[in-house]
């Protein structure tokens, strides 16, 4: 029955995009994802047509599209989990006050007579009323750590997709490309694919993932390296803008810390960075170790973040631009999972803005 309701559904689809729309679909499909050609053989005076698929293109569509569609189906099945359980909720609490109710009202005489027991039973009320009040609390509070965790996550697919697609572009715009950067664009870019698939799996824990009970795996971490790898995964982005990049770091600085944790951190300042510095500024990481701590200072040149709006920086959903479409200024996500990381490796991160220079800084126990 399934087979046959899929056989159907896809009959009406290539109906309506191929006959309704008089093959402007099935058209632009090939144009878009389909390399036609041919090959001339002389010996033989003959040529030969062919087509083939252009998997640079098409790749990435279909990622775009599969993730689009995970989290539409996540958003939908979790608000009908959640109003379904606050519907049982709501039923429940209604049952025991009208039980409760018809209880007091049926020996209402007897309650009168025996003033003990109507303290008792009035104890016993306040008992209950309070455990739903509790219950009530714990699952709103649930409720909103589980929502959190979604848009976390959300967030947080944006940029190694972003990565994917600039990368796949760059290698699709230059097919003269020398063979050793073609390399290293391929490399980083699966490397992006496999983070965001390792993300989506995510998705499919989230009712078993709770903020509470996050486990930092510390290990050394070569802080150099991963500075000068953040910088070139975040190449497309800077470039688009003008954008460099300066390091100024001992190459044998080192932190202890979660490595996948962390770079989640610095990615967010990083990109955050890039898309509010002026174009053509360049942006400035500078690291060193000092009384057994960590510092490392994120700058660049920018407009000028008043005082009074610097505190909100790292509070979740708080956009600084709110003009800023969610494509290019986000969801206001991105800070608030930095500072939640640094707090959970006993750090901290603080911003300050003066005379067109925003600084990042964040400390780290060494």
């Amino acid at each position: 029955m399934l087979l046959t309701a899929g056989f159907a559904a896809c009959s009406a689809l290539f109906f309506l995009v191929d006959n309704r729309l008089d093959g402007v679909f099935v058209r632009w499909f090939e144009e878009t994802f389909l390399i036609t050609g041919s090959h001339h053989y002389p010996t033989e005076n003959r040529v030969e047509y062919f087509t083939e698929i252009n998997w640079v293109r098409l790749k990435p569509a279909v990622l775009g599209v599969f993730v689009g569609a995970t989290l539409i189906g996540l958003g939908v099945a979790f608000a009908v989990a959640q109003l379904a359980g606050r519907s049982r909720e709501k039923r429940a609490i209604t049952d025991i006050s009208q039980h409760l109710r018809t209880y007091m009202e049926g020996d209402r005489d007897a309650v009168e007579v025996f003033p003990k027991e109507q303290a008792e039973i009035s104890a016993q009320m306040s008992d209950i009323k309070s455990t739903l009040l509790q219950n009530e609390r714990r699952l709103q509070e649930e409720t909103t750590r589980k929502n959190d965790l979604i848009a976390y996550l959300a967030h947080d697919l944006k940029t190694p997709l972003t990565s994917v697609i600039g990368y796949l572009s760059l290698l699709d715009e230059a097919p003269d490309m020398p063979p050793e950067q073609r390399a290293k664009y391929t490399r980083i870019t699966l490397d992006k694919a496999y983070r965001l698939e390792k993300m989506i799996n995510e998705f499919f824990d989230i009712t078993r993932y709770n903020l509470q009970q996050i486990i930092i795996q510390k290990e050394s971490i070569d802080l150099y390296y991963m500075m000068v790898q953040l910088t070139d995964e975040m190449l497309p982005l800077l470039e688009k803008n003008g954008n460099t990049v300066h390091l100024q770091a001992s190459e044998t600085l080192t932190v202890p810390g979660d490595p996948d944790k962390l770079a989640r951190v610095f990615q967010n300042v990083l990109k955050n960075a890039a898309a509010y510095s002026y174009s053509g500024t360049e942006i400035v990481i500078a690291a060193e170790e000092r009384a057994g701590v960590v510092t490392i200072r994120f700058m660049n040149q920018g407009r000028t973040i008043p005082q009074e709006k610097l505190a909100s920086l790292f509070e979740k959903f708080y956009r600084l631009d709110e003009a800023r479409t969610t494509g290019t200024g986000g969801a206001g996500l991105g800070l608030a999972i930095a500072k939640e990381i640094i707090t959970l490796h006993g750090g901290s991160i603080s911003a300050e803005s003066l005379d067109e220079t925003v600084t990042f800084t964040i400390t780290l126990p060494a």
